[in-house]
Protein backbone atom coordinates (compact mmCIF):
# COMPACT_ATOMS: atom_id res chain seq x y z
CA UNK A 1 0.00 0.00 0.00
CA UNK A 2 2.53 2.26 1.11
CA UNK A 3 4.19 1.89 -3.17
CA UNK A 4 0.91 4.05 -4.48
CA UNK A 5 1.48 6.48 -1.51
CA UNK A 6 5.10 7.29 -2.50
CA UNK A 7 4.24 7.14 -6.57
CA UNK A 8 1.67 10.00 -5.23
CA UNK A 9 3.84 11.79 -3.88
CA UNK A 10 6.54 12.03 -6.19
CA UNK A 11 3.81 13.08 -8.51
CA UNK A 12 3.82 16.12 -6.89
CA UNK A 13 7.26 18.02 -8.76
CA UNK A 14 5.05 17.06 -11.98
CA UNK A 15 2.79 19.62 -11.41
CA UNK A 16 4.99 22.27 -10.96
CA UNK A 17 6.64 21.58 -14.55
CA UNK A 18 5.78 23.40 -17.59
CA UNK A 19 3.05 21.63 -20.13
CA UNK A 20 2.16 18.79 -17.33
CA UNK A 21 -0.91 18.92 -17.01
CA UNK A 22 -2.00 15.76 -19.31
CA UNK A 23 1.28 14.04 -18.22
CA UNK A 24 -0.24 13.93 -14.65
CA UNK A 25 -3.34 12.78 -15.94
CA UNK A 26 -1.42 10.11 -17.94
CA UNK A 27 0.43 9.05 -14.58
CA UNK A 28 -3.00 8.49 -12.63
CA UNK A 29 -4.38 6.32 -15.24
CA UNK A 30 -1.04 4.69 -14.81
CA UNK A 31 -1.27 4.41 -11.29
CA UNK A 32 -5.01 3.35 -11.58
CA UNK A 33 -4.14 0.09 -13.77
CA UNK A 34 -1.31 -1.16 -11.28
CA UNK A 35 -3.99 -0.43 -7.92
CA UNK A 36 -6.39 -2.52 -10.30
CA UNK A 37 -3.76 -5.68 -9.92
CA UNK A 38 -3.41 -5.47 -6.92
CA UNK A 39 -3.78 -9.10 -4.92
CA UNK A 40 -6.79 -8.34 -3.57
CA UNK A 41 -8.59 -11.14 -0.94
CA UNK A 42 -12.26 -10.03 -1.41
CA UNK A 43 -13.15 -11.18 2.38
CA UNK A 44 -9.94 -10.06 4.59
CA UNK A 45 -7.89 -7.60 5.10
CA UNK A 46 -4.72 -7.74 2.45
CA UNK A 47 -1.78 -6.03 2.52
CA UNK A 48 -1.16 -5.46 6.20
CA UNK A 49 1.01 -3.45 7.55
CA UNK A 50 1.34 -1.21 10.44
CA UNK A 51 -0.17 1.44 9.44
CA UNK A 52 -2.53 0.69 6.03
CA UNK A 53 -4.53 -2.30 5.08
CA UNK A 54 -6.63 -2.13 2.23
CA UNK A 55 -9.87 -4.63 2.22
CA UNK A 56 -13.00 -4.76 -0.05
CA UNK A 57 -14.10 -1.69 1.01
CA UNK A 58 -11.07 0.18 0.85
CA UNK A 59 -10.31 -1.04 -2.69
CA UNK A 60 -13.08 -0.44 -3.82
CA UNK A 61 -13.30 3.41 -2.90
CA UNK A 62 -9.33 3.97 -3.37
CA UNK A 63 -10.31 2.82 -7.23
CA UNK A 64 -12.85 5.34 -7.01
CA UNK A 65 -10.81 8.13 -5.67
CA UNK A 66 -8.37 8.13 -8.49
CA UNK A 67 -10.68 7.52 -11.12
CA UNK A 68 -12.56 10.89 -10.18
CA UNK A 69 -9.13 12.45 -10.06
CA UNK A 70 -8.28 11.67 -13.25
CA UNK A 71 -11.70 12.57 -14.54
CA UNK A 72 -11.20 16.03 -12.51
CA UNK A 73 -8.03 17.29 -14.66
CA UNK A 74 -10.17 15.69 -17.76
CA UNK A 75 -12.96 18.12 -17.33
CA UNK A 76 -10.67 20.98 -15.93
CA UNK A 77 -9.24 21.68 -19.23
CA UNK A 78 -11.01 25.15 -19.30
CA UNK A 79 -8.02 26.45 -16.45
CA UNK A 80 -5.18 24.76 -18.71
CA UNK A 81 -6.56 26.80 -21.62
CA UNK A 82 -6.67 30.28 -19.71
CA UNK A 83 -3.38 29.39 -17.95
CA UNK A 84 -5.93 29.92 -14.45
CA UNK A 85 -2.93 28.78 -12.01
CA UNK A 86 -2.78 25.28 -13.34
CA UNK A 87 0.14 24.31 -11.25
CA UNK A 88 -1.18 24.77 -7.67
CA UNK A 89 -4.85 22.73 -8.97
CA UNK A 90 -2.82 19.91 -9.97
CA UNK A 91 -1.10 20.03 -6.72
CA UNK A 92 -4.49 20.35 -5.14
CA UNK A 93 -5.82 17.72 -6.84
CA UNK A 94 -2.98 15.07 -6.10
CA UNK A 95 -2.79 16.03 -2.42
CA UNK A 96 -6.37 15.60 -2.28
CA UNK A 97 -6.02 12.02 -3.75
CA UNK A 98 -3.36 11.53 -1.35
CA UNK A 99 -5.88 12.31 1.48
CA UNK A 100 -8.44 10.30 0.46
CA UNK A 101 -5.79 7.22 -0.32
CA UNK A 102 -4.53 7.88 3.15
CA UNK A 103 -8.28 8.10 4.80
CA UNK A 104 -9.40 4.67 2.88
CA UNK A 105 -6.70 2.71 4.07
CA UNK A 106 -5.23 3.97 7.52
CA UNK A 107 -5.94 1.25 10.31
CA UNK A 108 -4.93 3.82 12.81
CA UNK A 109 -8.61 5.34 13.54
CA UNK A 110 -6.60 9.03 14.70
CA UNK A 111 -4.92 8.81 11.15
CA UNK A 112 -8.39 8.16 9.82
CA UNK A 113 -9.62 11.04 11.74
CA UNK A 114 -6.54 13.45 10.68
CA UNK A 115 -6.81 12.63 6.65
CA UNK A 116 -10.68 12.52 6.87
CA UNK A 117 -10.80 16.00 8.46
CA UNK A 118 -7.67 16.61 5.77
CA UNK A 119 -9.49 15.75 3.20
CA UNK A 120 -11.47 19.00 3.50
CA UNK A 121 -8.73 21.53 3.03
CA UNK A 122 -7.77 20.88 -0.65
CA UNK A 123 -11.96 20.69 -1.31
CA UNK A 124 -12.09 24.11 0.06
CA UNK A 125 -9.18 25.46 -1.59
CA UNK A 126 -11.07 24.31 -4.82
CA UNK A 127 -14.23 25.97 -4.05
CA UNK A 128 -12.50 29.29 -2.89
CA UNK A 129 -9.85 29.83 -5.51
CA UNK A 130 -11.46 28.48 -8.32
CA UNK A 131 -15.55 28.75 -8.02
CA UNK A 132 -17.13 31.01 -10.28
CA UNK A 133 -19.51 33.52 -7.95
CA UNK A 134 -18.36 36.05 -4.53
CA UNK A 135 -20.83 33.60 -2.44
CA UNK A 136 -18.32 30.78 -2.68
CA UNK A 137 -16.53 32.02 0.28
CA UNK A 138 -19.88 31.74 2.51
CA UNK A 139 -20.31 28.41 0.98
CA UNK A 140 -17.00 27.29 1.78
CA UNK A 141 -17.85 28.22 5.59
CA UNK A 142 -20.69 26.53 5.63
CA UNK A 143 -18.79 23.02 4.31
CA UNK A 144 -16.50 24.08 6.94
CA UNK A 145 -17.95 24.65 9.75
CA UNK A 146 -21.01 21.95 9.45
CA UNK A 147 -18.00 19.73 8.99
CA UNK A 148 -15.81 20.33 11.99
CA UNK A 149 -18.61 21.49 14.67
CA UNK A 150 -19.55 17.67 14.32
CA UNK A 151 -16.20 16.29 14.24
CA UNK A 152 -14.35 17.21 16.90
CA UNK A 153 -16.99 15.12 19.22
CA UNK A 154 -15.49 12.47 17.00
CA UNK A 155 -12.08 13.13 17.93
CA UNK A 156 -13.47 12.68 21.59
CA UNK A 157 -14.62 9.56 21.02
CA UNK A 158 -11.40 8.43 19.31
CA UNK A 159 -9.49 9.46 22.56
CA UNK A 160 -11.85 8.16 25.08
CA UNK A 161 -11.65 4.32 23.29
CA UNK A 162 -8.10 4.82 22.98
CA UNK A 163 -8.26 5.55 27.12
CA UNK A 164 -10.33 2.30 27.82
CA UNK A 165 -8.58 0.03 25.41
CA UNK A 166 -5.02 1.49 24.48
CA UNK A 167 -5.66 1.00 20.94
CA UNK A 168 -6.76 2.74 18.32
CA UNK A 169 -6.58 0.15 15.60
CA UNK A 170 -9.60 -0.32 13.40
CA UNK A 171 -9.00 -4.35 13.74
CA UNK A 172 -9.56 -4.41 17.04
CA UNK A 173 -13.09 -2.76 17.57
CA UNK A 174 -14.58 -6.16 16.65
CA UNK A 175 -13.73 -7.19 19.97
CA UNK A 176 -15.79 -4.47 21.97
CA UNK A 177 -18.80 -3.42 22.57
CA UNK A 178 -19.74 -0.07 23.94
CA UNK A 179 -23.23 1.06 25.26
CA UNK A 180 -22.36 4.47 25.81
CA UNK A 181 -25.39 7.10 24.72
CA UNK A 182 -22.86 10.17 24.36
CA UNK A 183 -20.25 7.90 22.67
CA UNK A 184 -22.59 6.23 20.09
CA UNK A 185 -23.99 10.14 19.03
CA UNK A 186 -20.39 12.22 18.97
CA UNK A 187 -19.16 9.04 17.15
CA UNK A 188 -21.74 8.46 14.45
CA UNK A 189 -22.86 12.33 13.52
CA UNK A 190 -19.89 13.25 11.97
CA UNK A 191 -20.05 10.94 9.59
CA UNK A 192 -23.95 11.91 9.53
CA UNK A 193 -22.82 14.94 8.40
CA UNK A 194 -20.31 14.05 5.85
CA UNK A 195 -23.05 11.74 4.11
CA UNK A 196 -25.26 14.45 4.46
CA UNK A 197 -28.49 13.22 6.23
CA UNK A 198 -31.41 15.43 6.65
CA UNK A 199 -31.54 18.29 8.70
CA UNK A 200 -27.32 18.18 8.67
CA UNK A 201 -27.20 18.30 4.29
CA UNK A 202 -27.52 22.31 3.95
CA UNK A 203 -23.97 22.76 3.59
CA UNK A 204 -24.14 20.49 0.55
CA UNK A 205 -25.84 22.16 -2.55
CA UNK A 206 -24.14 25.64 -1.58
CA UNK A 207 -21.36 23.63 -1.63
CA UNK A 208 -21.86 22.22 -4.83
CA UNK A 209 -23.15 25.14 -6.38
CA UNK A 210 -20.45 27.58 -5.87
CA UNK A 211 -17.76 24.68 -6.71
CA UNK A 212 -15.97 24.87 -9.83
CA UNK A 213 -16.70 21.38 -12.34
CA UNK A 214 -13.55 19.51 -10.24
CA UNK A 215 -14.49 20.35 -6.91
CA UNK A 216 -18.49 19.77 -7.23
CA UNK A 217 -16.71 16.49 -9.08
CA UNK A 218 -14.94 15.08 -5.86
CA UNK A 219 -17.68 16.12 -3.42
CA UNK A 220 -20.24 14.50 -4.81
CA UNK A 221 -17.85 11.26 -6.36
CA UNK A 222 -15.80 11.24 -2.81
CA UNK A 223 -16.40 12.73 -0.25
CA UNK A 224 -20.34 12.02 0.43
CA UNK A 225 -18.74 8.18 0.43
CA UNK A 226 -16.18 8.95 3.60
CA UNK A 227 -19.10 9.49 5.53
CA UNK A 228 -20.44 6.11 4.33
CA UNK A 229 -17.09 3.94 4.86
CA UNK A 230 -16.62 5.68 8.37
CA UNK A 231 -20.24 4.45 9.68
CA UNK A 232 -19.31 0.94 8.06
CA UNK A 233 -15.88 1.15 9.85
CA UNK A 234 -16.97 2.11 13.03
CA UNK A 235 -20.34 1.34 13.85
CA UNK A 236 -18.56 -2.19 14.55
CA UNK A 237 -18.23 -1.45 18.29
CA UNK A 238 -21.78 0.05 18.83
CA UNK A 239 -24.17 -2.47 17.72
CA UNK A 240 -25.66 -3.23 20.70
CA UNK A 241 -26.65 0.22 20.75
CA UNK A 242 -27.10 0.99 17.18
CA UNK A 243 -30.00 -1.67 17.36
CA UNK A 244 -31.59 0.40 20.02
CA UNK A 245 -31.26 3.70 18.32
CA UNK A 246 -30.98 3.41 14.80
CA UNK A 247 -34.73 3.66 13.99
CA UNK A 248 -34.14 7.35 14.92
CA UNK A 249 -32.00 7.85 11.70
CA UNK A 250 -33.68 5.51 9.53
CA UNK A 251 -36.74 7.47 9.81
CA UNK A 252 -35.53 11.09 9.33
CA UNK A 253 -33.43 9.77 6.30
CA UNK A 254 -36.50 8.29 4.62
CA UNK A 255 -38.94 11.34 5.42
CA UNK A 256 -35.88 13.37 4.44
CA UNK A 257 -34.93 11.47 0.98
CA UNK A 258 -39.01 12.01 0.15
CA UNK A 259 -38.90 15.33 1.17
CA UNK A 260 -35.45 16.59 -0.90
CA UNK A 261 -36.91 14.59 -3.98
CA UNK A 262 -40.08 16.78 -4.26
CA UNK A 263 -37.51 19.67 -3.59
CA UNK A 264 -35.90 18.79 -6.64
CA UNK A 265 -38.66 19.74 -8.56
CA UNK A 266 -38.45 23.08 -7.59
CA UNK A 267 -35.04 23.89 -8.27
CA UNK A 268 -33.86 26.18 -11.20
CA UNK A 269 -30.22 25.61 -11.04
CA UNK A 270 -28.96 22.44 -12.73
CA UNK A 271 -26.32 22.14 -9.92
CA UNK A 272 -28.64 22.32 -7.32
CA UNK A 273 -30.89 19.90 -8.68
CA UNK A 274 -27.99 17.27 -9.14
CA UNK A 275 -26.83 18.62 -5.32
CA UNK A 276 -30.07 17.50 -4.08
CA UNK A 277 -30.64 13.99 -5.97
CA UNK A 278 -27.25 13.65 -4.15
CA UNK A 279 -28.83 13.63 -0.67
CA UNK A 280 -32.04 11.91 -1.95
CA UNK A 281 -29.52 8.74 -2.56
CA UNK A 282 -27.42 8.96 0.23
CA UNK A 283 -30.32 8.71 2.34
CA UNK A 284 -31.28 5.25 1.77
CA UNK A 285 -27.62 4.60 1.96
CA UNK A 286 -27.57 5.87 5.26
CA UNK A 287 -30.98 3.65 6.19
CA UNK A 288 -29.38 0.56 4.50
CA UNK A 289 -25.93 1.22 6.63
CA UNK A 290 -27.83 1.75 9.77
CA UNK A 291 -30.11 -1.42 9.48
CA UNK A 292 -26.52 -3.18 9.87
CA UNK A 293 -27.54 -6.35 8.12
CA UNK A 294 -26.25 -8.04 5.05
CA UNK A 295 -28.13 -6.56 2.21
CA UNK A 296 -27.96 -3.17 3.69
CA UNK A 297 -23.90 -3.15 3.56
CA UNK A 298 -23.44 -4.56 0.38
CA UNK A 299 -26.40 -2.31 -1.41
CA UNK A 300 -24.91 0.47 0.68
CA UNK A 301 -21.18 -0.34 -0.97
CA UNK A 302 -21.92 -0.63 -4.48
CA UNK A 303 -24.99 2.46 -4.02
CA UNK A 304 -21.76 4.40 -3.33
CA UNK A 305 -19.74 3.46 -5.81
CA UNK A 306 -22.47 3.76 -8.60
CA UNK A 307 -23.78 6.77 -6.78
CA UNK A 308 -19.76 8.61 -6.97
CA UNK A 309 -19.60 7.65 -10.96
CA UNK A 310 -23.30 9.07 -11.53
CA UNK A 311 -23.05 12.18 -10.18
CA UNK A 312 -19.79 13.04 -11.26
CA UNK A 313 -20.91 11.96 -14.73
CA UNK A 314 -23.93 14.87 -14.65
CA UNK A 315 -21.83 17.50 -12.69
CA UNK A 316 -19.93 17.34 -15.88
CA UNK A 317 -22.50 17.06 -18.51
CA UNK A 318 -24.00 20.26 -16.21
CA UNK A 319 -20.27 22.14 -16.75
CA UNK A 320 -20.50 21.19 -20.19
CA UNK A 321 -23.33 23.09 -20.96
CA UNK A 322 -22.37 26.46 -18.20
CA UNK A 323 -18.50 26.39 -20.60
CA UNK A 324 -20.60 27.05 -23.23
CA UNK A 325 -23.81 29.25 -22.59
CA UNK A 326 -22.44 30.62 -19.01
CA UNK A 327 -25.46 29.65 -17.15
CA UNK A 328 -26.53 27.11 -14.91
CA UNK A 329 -30.32 28.02 -15.28
CA UNK A 330 -33.01 25.27 -16.48
CA UNK A 331 -34.65 28.66 -18.11
CA UNK A 332 -31.79 29.64 -20.43
CA UNK A 333 -30.66 25.89 -20.80
CA UNK A 334 -33.30 24.86 -22.95
CA UNK A 335 -34.07 23.02 -26.10
CA UNK A 336 -30.37 21.70 -26.15
CA UNK A 337 -31.15 19.17 -28.55
CA UNK A 338 -30.90 21.49 -31.01
CA UNK A 339 -27.60 22.37 -30.75
CA UNK A 340 -25.61 19.28 -29.32
CA UNK A 341 -28.28 16.46 -30.48
CA UNK A 342 -25.28 13.76 -29.70
CA UNK A 343 -24.45 15.59 -25.89
CA UNK A 344 -28.78 14.60 -25.12
CA UNK A 345 -27.77 11.11 -25.79
CA UNK A 346 -25.41 11.49 -22.94
CA UNK A 347 -28.00 13.33 -20.78
CA UNK A 348 -30.30 10.45 -21.02
CA UNK A 349 -27.78 7.60 -20.61
CA UNK A 350 -26.51 9.38 -16.92
CA UNK A 351 -29.93 10.54 -16.13
CA UNK A 352 -31.08 6.63 -16.74
CA UNK A 353 -28.67 5.44 -14.40
CA UNK A 354 -29.48 8.04 -11.80
CA UNK A 355 -33.02 6.74 -11.81
CA UNK A 356 -31.35 3.44 -11.36
CA UNK A 357 -31.97 1.56 -14.87
CA UNK A 358 -30.50 -1.36 -15.51
CA UNK A 359 -28.03 -2.17 -16.22
CA UNK A 360 -26.27 0.31 -14.25
CA UNK A 361 -25.07 -0.88 -11.03
CA UNK A 362 -27.65 1.53 -9.11
CA UNK A 363 -30.26 -0.34 -9.66
CA UNK A 364 -28.19 -3.45 -8.00
CA UNK A 365 -27.73 -1.36 -5.07
CA UNK A 366 -31.49 -0.01 -4.86
CA UNK A 367 -32.65 -2.87 -4.74
CA UNK A 368 -30.58 -5.00 -2.11
CA UNK A 369 -31.11 -1.65 0.12
CA UNK A 370 -34.84 -1.86 -0.38
CA UNK A 371 -34.77 -5.75 0.37
CA UNK A 372 -33.13 -4.81 3.63
CA UNK A 373 -34.97 -1.95 4.37
CA UNK A 374 -38.35 -3.97 3.79
CA UNK A 375 -37.00 -7.07 6.03
CA UNK A 376 -36.41 -4.42 9.17
CA UNK A 377 -40.01 -2.85 8.83
CA UNK A 378 -42.60 -3.32 6.08
CA UNK A 379 -43.48 0.30 6.85
CA UNK A 380 -40.56 1.52 5.01
CA UNK A 381 -41.72 0.04 1.67
CA UNK A 382 -44.27 3.49 1.50
CA UNK A 383 -41.39 5.73 1.67
CA UNK A 384 -39.03 3.72 -0.71
CA UNK A 385 -41.80 3.95 -3.01
CA UNK A 386 -42.08 7.37 -3.24
CA UNK A 387 -38.45 8.10 -3.06
CA UNK A 388 -38.08 5.46 -6.04
CA UNK A 389 -40.97 7.01 -7.65
CA UNK A 390 -39.90 10.93 -7.73
CA UNK A 391 -36.52 10.11 -8.10
CA UNK A 392 -37.39 8.48 -11.45
CA UNK A 393 -39.75 11.82 -11.61
CA UNK A 394 -37.13 14.53 -11.33
CA UNK A 395 -34.27 12.63 -13.69
CA UNK A 396 -36.71 12.98 -16.35
CA UNK A 397 -37.89 16.65 -15.29
CA UNK A 398 -34.09 17.87 -15.49
CA UNK A 399 -33.76 15.89 -19.04
CA UNK A 400 -36.98 16.83 -20.39
CA UNK A 401 -36.35 20.12 -19.71
CA UNK A 402 -32.48 20.64 -20.42
CA UNK A 403 -32.90 19.00 -23.94
CA UNK A 404 -36.70 19.44 -24.80
CA UNK A 405 -38.79 22.96 -25.58
CA UNK A 406 -37.91 25.83 -27.57
CA UNK A 407 -34.19 27.27 -27.19
CA UNK A 408 -33.53 30.19 -25.27
CA UNK A 409 -33.23 33.13 -28.12
CA UNK A 410 -29.74 34.80 -26.60
CA UNK A 411 -27.56 31.95 -28.13
CA UNK A 412 -25.87 33.49 -30.71
CA UNK A 413 -22.63 31.45 -31.13
CA UNK A 414 -22.53 28.07 -30.49
CA UNK A 415 -19.86 24.89 -30.39
CA UNK A 416 -20.88 21.39 -30.15
CA UNK A 417 -18.97 19.11 -27.71
CA UNK A 418 -15.26 18.00 -28.18
CA UNK A 419 -13.93 14.27 -27.68
CA UNK A 420 -12.03 15.00 -24.46
CA UNK A 421 -15.85 15.76 -23.33
CA UNK A 422 -17.17 12.58 -24.55
CA UNK A 423 -14.50 10.49 -23.54
CA UNK A 424 -15.01 11.95 -20.15
CA UNK A 425 -18.61 11.35 -20.46
CA UNK A 426 -17.82 7.39 -21.58
CA UNK A 427 -15.48 6.93 -19.11
CA UNK A 428 -18.16 7.95 -16.51
CA UNK A 429 -20.78 5.74 -17.82
CA UNK A 430 -18.75 2.74 -18.54
CA UNK A 431 -17.61 1.49 -15.47
CA UNK A 432 -21.02 2.38 -13.94
CA UNK A 433 -22.40 -0.14 -16.55
CA UNK A 434 -19.62 -2.47 -16.93
CA UNK A 435 -19.24 -3.37 -13.29
CA UNK A 436 -22.54 -5.28 -13.19
CA UNK A 437 -21.33 -7.68 -14.97
CA UNK A 438 -18.83 -8.81 -12.07
CA UNK A 439 -21.06 -7.49 -9.50
CA UNK A 440 -20.26 -10.90 -7.03
CA UNK A 441 -17.06 -8.89 -6.17
CA UNK A 442 -19.02 -6.38 -4.38
CA UNK A 443 -21.76 -8.36 -3.23
CA UNK A 444 -20.57 -11.98 -2.21
CA UNK A 445 -17.77 -10.33 1.33
CA UNK A 446 -18.07 -13.53 3.08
Amino acid sequence: MMKFLMMMLFMIPFCFLKNMFWMVQMVMFFMMFLFMNLMMSFNLFCNLSYMMSCDIMSYGLILLSIWISILMIMSSENLFKLKFYVNFFLFNVIFLLIMLYLTFSVMNMFMFYLFFEGSLIPTLMLIIGWGYQPERIKAGMYLLFYTLFMSLPLLMGIFYIFNNMNSMMIYFLKFMNMNIYLLYFSMIMAFLVKMPMYFVHLWLPKAHVEAPVSGSMILAGIMLKLGGYGLMRLLIFLQQINMKLNYISIIISLIGGFYISLKCFCQIDIKSLIAYSSVAHMSIVISGIMIMNYWGFMGAYIMMIGHGLCSSGMFCLANISYERLHSRSLYINKGMMNFMPSMSLWWFLLMSSNMAAPPSINLMGEISLINSLVSWSWLSMIMLMLISFFSAGYSLYLYSYVQHGKYYSGIYSYYTGVSREYLMLILHWLPLNLMVVKIDYSMIWI
